[in-house]
């Protein structure tokens, strides 16, 4: 596979890469590059973590070496749980992302690379240049209640940092919410000795209530387990905010393009000779513009999304019985 090939399949379905000359760079090297993509171990793995999970199954397909990072301290540091529930968690979402077909990836558990002299005093470094300020800043989009933020997680972006570092990545990917936190630490690896990695940032999809809130674990009404059943997903679909011809903040689009798309060649719309007929579309872009131009009803859309979704869910959900 060719570099330039390699670089198509990486740049589907981003936001930005920061910057992509370097990611180029990198894959022309002849180097099998490292990336990682980390995560808090709370609640359950859902549809918004597949979107980072298949852009990771990019990478592998690209060549390169993957590490998942369950950010146990992290998790704590942001109070998203107690060390017990964090450590059972942490159990059930490497057999997850094992059901998502990361198995070939290096799973990591960050309490194991940042319990040592030499990371804490980085992280302290790193701490001592910053100001509060710019660290909070760094939170807005993934601190639990910022507006009356512990200091933990002042200390959360510094260690996210110091965790590229520590992993040896060369490249950072994950959802669009950490872009502050990728940046600050553009600017001040560097102080560590260490070259910034590329930066690449997914999609979030939307929760399935509307405009702003993406899905998230602590809010079961926003988003759709990989462990949820046939009934529960498709009765989460029909309900799901999708107004008719917008395809903006539309998680049942989003779904369908971060979600399906990657993972067949053509999807189907099924409907009766009377209301049109069958439609199928080889690509989101096409299937979007039908939408926006109101031939596509959004039950229709619903019903197709909610099959081909559980056609995916189903190995996975049989994996994680």
């Amino acid at each position: 596979m060719s570099p330039e090939e390699k670089l198509g399949i990486i740049r589907q379905n981003t936001v930005e890469i920061v910057n992509e000359e370097e990611l180029k760079a990198l894959l022309e090297s002849g180097k099998k590059p490292t990336v990682y993509c980390g995560y808090e171990v709370s609640g359950e793995v859902h549809l918004g973590h597949m979107v980072t999970t298949t852009k990771l199954l990019d990478f592998l397909k690209a060549g390169c070496r993957v590490k998942v990072l369950f950010a146990d301290w992290h998790t704590y540091l942001n109070r998203k749980a107690e060390w017990d529930e964090i450590n059972k968690l942490t159990k059930m979402w490497n057999g997850a992302f094992i059901a998502l077909g990361l198995g070939q990836a290096e799973f990591v558990i960050g309490s194991h690379i940042q319990r040592n002299a030499d990371y804490i005093d980085d992280v302290m470094k790193i701490a001592a240049k910053t100001t509060i300020n710019r660290a909070l800043r760094s939170m807005q989009a993934v601190a639990r209640d910022i507006e009356n933020a512990r200091v933990s997680q002042v200390i959360y972006p510094f260690m996210q940092i110091v965790d590229m570092k520590y992993l040896g990545v060369d490249i950072a990917s994950s959802g669009i919410e950490q872009r502050k936190i990728h940046m600050l630490g553009r600017e001040i690896l560097g102080d560590l000795g260490y070259k910034s990695p590329v930066m690449l940032h997914t999609p979030l999809i939307p929760s399935l209530q509307g405009p702003g809130e993406k899905m998230s674990s602590s809010k079961p009404e926003t988003m759709i387990s990989v462990r949820d059943q046939e009934n529960i997903v498709t009765k989460k679909i029909n309900k799901a905010y999708c107004p008719e011809g917008d395809a903006k903040d539309n998680p049942v689009m989003a779904i369908a393009q971060l979600i399906i798309f990657p993972r067949i060649e053509q999807f189907t719309i099924e409907r009766p000779g009377e209301y049109g007929g069958n439609m199928f579309f080889k690509d989101y872009k096409c299937l979007e513009q039908a939408f926006a131009d109101k031939l596509l009803h959004p039950a229709d859309l619903k019903k197709a999304v909610a099959k081909y979704l559980n056609g995916i869910l189903e190995p996975i959900r049989k994996q994680m019985a």
